[in-house]
């Protein structure tokens, strides 16, 4: 007798906490809520982005984490074509590679693909992309996830301990899964302080990523008639000064203020060896690289220092996400393909379509 085939049904609505905001946590979340998921994200900061954090100063924004994206993927592409105009090209003038000594180098300079960057932040795309979220009330900011733990009335759940502002203690209960859109060091920490999957976090310990520490300075002296740039005529470069790797001139972006603003990046190995630094050190000494690299002498108005403890991917886990369907616990980010904001949100895709 020839067996009929039934049509599949589709999975019933289930409840996931997604802990981070950042690009993965929001391109997961906000698949998991178009698939007709019911979706809590959980992030420890004010607001959106992760390393694609903007910084407000009195002269003018920063992006002190990521400078730019890509695009390569066309589920990527599909993406951003949800939000048309908020992505514009950023040219650069081309990015050049200098010396030590603030010199084009003499290696010839690869390819450039397009540089996009949101306005009027590195962080719009990624508000943009949870705005329905939040206005949802799906959102819960400036708030830290201590523990995993079994649902303490359904077992066949889970529930999440947490800090929140003034060290406010709470617990949220009641997920079908947990998704950990953390970097690699932070989500194996959860996972091992919450005595929870250690098979899941194992993998996560031949990932490394390099810290920065982050230079922004602003001279909103050289806005003024016949002036409106100070130093060299690019916009960005990379750097093979000791210090620095990265600079880039803000205020050439499309979308920013015009004020004269610049965000210098130091190298990963320097970074690696100031880690512990007073800020204050660290400022001064790159500042004294900036100046050796751009010939800009002049005081800034504004200098201010962050320090990222994980910043770029060096050894990338090699798959896009982690997800163990039995336990429902998954993990995903930058750091499993590499370090591009595109990396992100592939793992963050890639999880939420496992998961969902």
């Amino acid at each position: 007798m020839k067996k009929t085939s039934t049509p599949s049904r589709a999975k019933a609505p289930r409840h996931f906490a997604v802990v981070g905001a950042g690009m993965a946590g929001i391109a997961c979340a906000r698949t998991l809520a178009q698939a007709g998921h019911q979706v809590s994200v959980f992030e420890k900061s004010r607001g959106y982005g992760g390393r694609m954090a903007t910084h407000a100063s009195p002269f003018g924004t920063f992006d002190h984490g990521s400078q730019y994206f890509t695009v390569r993927d066309p589920r990527f592409e599909r993406a951003l074509d949800t939000a048309p105009g908020l992505c514009k090209r950023w040219s650069a003038n081309a990015v050049r590679v200098l010396d030590a000594r603030g010199r084009v180098a003499e290696a010839a300079l690869p390819a450039l693909e397009p540089h996009w960057v949101p306005a009027p932040g590195m962080n719009a795309l990624v508000r943009h992309w949870a705005k329905p979220l939040h206005d949802g009330g799906r959102v819960t900011l400036q708030t830290q996830v201590t523990h995993i733990e079994p649902d303490a009335l359904d077992a066949g759940r889970w529930q999440l301990r947490t800090t929140g502002a003034e060290d406010a203690h709470h617990v949220y209960s009641g997920f079908d899964a947990v998704l950990l859109a953390l970097p690699a060091a932070q989500a194996r920490d959860l996972l091992k302080d919450s005595r929870q999957a250690p098979e899941l976090a194992q993998p996560l310990d031949s990932v490394t990523v390099a810290p920065c520490w982050t230079l922004m300075l602003a001279f909103p002296h050289a806005v003024q008639p016949g002036l409106t740039t100070l130093g060299p005529q690019w916009n960005a470069a990379r750097s093979l000064h000791h210090r620095v790797a990265w600079l880039a001139r803000e205020s050439s972006k499309p979308g920013r203020d015009p004020i004269e603003r610049w965000t210098v990046q130091a190298s990963a190995a320097w970074s690696q060896e100031h880690l512990e630094d007073q800020a204050e050190r660290v400022q001064a000494k790159l500042l004294k690289g900036f100046a050796e690299i751009t010939g800009i002498r002049a005081t800034p108005v504004h200098a201010e220092t962050h320090r990222w403890r994980h910043a770029q991917t060096t050894q990338a886990l090699g798959r896009s996400h982690l997800w163990d369907a039995r336990a429902g616990l998954g993990l995903c980010g930058d750091w499993c393909l590499g370090h591009r904001v595109e990396d992100a949100f592939v793992s963050g895709l890639e999880l939420a379509l496992a998961a969902a």
